[in-house]
């Protein structure tokens, strides 16, 4: 090797590897991942029906529903108080987190808009399904977006 090639080696190199293991991030959530990593969440996992509350991020209740999650890929579920249930899809399972997705359907928050596309992140803490969502609305305004958190227990 050459002299650039060497130095060139020397610079990033050490660039490289402090992007893929940063020194601030906790050993936490090092583990965490490794948990995650060694005992993926399945489908199984949270097969059943969930009573959900999906909040802003200020923690403001925003809406509740039910989920019926079952052991595959078919049959979920969320349904909204007087409502009929929406099918979700499972768009995919890693990890710890299932992503699932619906829509178009009309919004339970805002009067006369649809929501285009409700795309859920969830995971299991203990006994709870927890995660975030994103709301797209059919609409040009600058507030067609929302996104919050949701948090749910199981329904005996």
């Amino acid at each position: 090797m050459d002299r650039v090639t060497l130095g060139l080696c020397a610079c990033v190199v050490p660039l490289l590897l402090a992007c893929a293991a940063p020194a601030d991030r906790p050993a936490a959530a090092a583990a965490e991942s490794s948990a995650a990593a060694k005992n993926p969440l399945a489908l199984s996992d949270v097969a059943g029906r969930w009573k959900m509350q999906a909040m802003n991020y200020r923690g403001d209740r925003l809406a509740t529903y039910e989920l019926t999650a079952t052991a595959d890929t078919t049959g979920w579920t969320i349904t909204f108080p007087n409502r009929p249930p929406l099918p979700l899809q499972i768009i995919g399972v890693a990890g710890d987190s299932i992503v699932t997705e619906t829509g178009p359907y009309p919004s339970v928050l805002r009067t006369n808009f649809a929501v285009r596309s409700l795309r859920t992140v969830h995971r299991l803490e203990g006994s709870e399904i927890v995660g975030s969502f994103t709301a797209r609305y059919e609409t040009t305004a600058p507030d067609s977006v929302l996104h919050g958190t949701h948090v749910g227990s199981r329904i005996r």
